[in-house]
């Protein structure tokens, strides 16, 4: 393989020293790393997003013909997840996006050599196998935060195989053009990678990195689009004749949205704390056959929609006529992240909290009898909503949520959402679930856990 590699270097050397504009061929050498990159990720991001689907296909498929099955299949699940994570690569627990903001944080002169720990060939396979067990088992998790990390490795293994003589480039920049590219390519959502790259991952202003950026996330969303062909993550939803006092509605969905998943960060902090205090593994894996069985128990008694990434939620109260959600339903979306989300296995938080919020928008929308075209409106506010409680990164919420549906005429109302939920989400905690849990990974590694 490394013979490989250095002949594919010789090859490239020869050709760029034949480039006599010397300007010309500094840029195109400091591109092509991003533009490589972008294309590996496009390619990883569609097959990953196939095996996830496939994971949770195959899943209703056993309970569909077998139910009583979860209680042999989430408790298995959550164990094993949680033991490949343990097992070959510790930080590829949880969702990956506060490993790449900690990435960031070490791309200096002092700490460069602790990003292998967080981005690496390694973690891209254990995200995938892990993640894919965990939702093959009723894991409530999304592949969206994964495929953040995933990027970033990639972009980071392009950055290492950089022979000395290329034209020097900024690893900080690397990595977050990366972890751009790989949301965009996750969503299909170009101008929300761009977003989220700024507004959650970078302290930098973007003109120092804007083309290396904009071409990145444009690159791996076409490559995306060639195997997966062009689609929105959701759909078209009706929201037309819809009048401006849907703004109320708006605004009190979106505050009870940003309480709510403030407390559920909150909540999964502390039971992370909880979780650092088992010290066997023994005890490890009876916690988490305990999660899987209560998981497997709502799932059995109540209600399956505990289960999975909830998408199947989104779209069914979005594109269909059985548009009002139980009054249980949004607990239950918030207790499944918050029982696989903390298990350590690999999985993120966007796809669940994106179905929380369209199933608390959906609930208050039965309540306030609206019309489903209104209906529609204040299920995207509430996803909006949801995830900037997450995040605390409105815009890049709103934005997600605009390219996912295509529904630019209600701009203003998302980013109202997404405001009004920052305000109230900071009533319950200042700091983000990813601030904090970033925190707590440069913690472990400069602690040498």
């Amino acid at each position: 393989m490394k013979k490989i590699f250095r002949y594919i270097r010789t090859i490239l050397k020869k050709s760029f020293d034949n480039i006599r504009n010397e300007r010309l061929k500094e840029n195109l050498l400091q591109a092509v790393p991003f533009w490589v990159g972008s294309i590996i990720t496009g390619i990883i991001a569609v097959l990953y997003a196939q095996v996830f689907a496939f994971g949770e296909h195959t899943l209703n498929k056993i309970l569909d013909w077998h139910l009583w099955m979860i209680f042999i299949i989430a408790p298995a699940g959550f164990v094993l997840s949680w033991w490949l994570v343990k097992k070959y690569a510790p930080f590829a627990k949880g969702s990956g996006i506060p490993q790449v903001m900690a990435a960031v944080d070490f791309a200096n002169p002092k700490d460069n050599h602790l990003i292998y720990k967080l981005l690496s060939f390694r973690i891209i396979i254990i995200k995938i196998i892990s993640s894919f067990v965990l939702v093959s088992s009723g894991g409530a998790i999304g592949r969206e935060g994964p495929t953040i990390q995933i990027a970033g490795s990639v972009f980071r293994k392009v950055y290492e195989y950089l022979p000395e003589w290329w034209p020097k480039i900024s690893k900080k920049n690397m990595i977050l053009t990366g972890a751009a590219a790989g949301l965009s390519a996750a969503f299909n959502t170009p101008l929300g990678g761009i977003v989220f790259a700024v507004e959650e991952l970078s302290k930098t202003h973007i003109n120092y990195f804007k083309t290396a950026l904009f071409t990145a996330v444009i690159i791996a969303g076409l490559t995306a689009q060639s195997f997966a062909g062009s689609y929105l993550y959701l759909g078209y939803p009706k929201t037309g004749n819809v009048t401006l006092w849907i703004m109320f509605p708006i605004i009190f969905v979106s505050g009870i949205c940003g309480i709510l998943s403030s407390q559920l960060s909150v909540t999964m902090l502390k039971i992370n704390r909880l979780k650092k205090k088992l010290k066997t593994d023994l005890s490890n894996v009876i916690f988490l056959i305990i999660c899987g069985l209560i998981v497997a128990t709502i799932a059995y008694f109540i209600n399956r929609d505990i289960l999975g990434s909830g998408k199947d939620i989104i779209e069914r109260v979005l594109f269909t006529d059985n548009k009002t959600e139980a009054w249980y339903v949004p607990i239950l979306r918030m207790l499944g992240p918050a029982l696989a989300f903390t298990s350590g296995g690999a999985g993120g938080i966007f796809a669940p909290a994106l179905s929380t919020g369209a199933s608390i928008g959906s609930v208050f929308a039965g309540v306030m009898n609206l019309t489903d075209n209104e209906t529609n409106v204040l299920i995207l506010a509430g996803m909006v909503a949801f995830l900037t409680g997450i995040t605390r990164a409105p815009f890049t919420s709103a934005i997600l949520v605009l390219e996912m549906t295509d529904r630019h005429s209600l701009i203003f109302h998302l980013m109202l959402a997404g405001m009004m939920s920052s305000i109230f989400s900071v009533v319950v905690s200042r700091h983000s679930l990813y601030e904090s849990l970033k925190i707590n990974f440069i913690n472990d590694i400069k602690n040498g856990k």
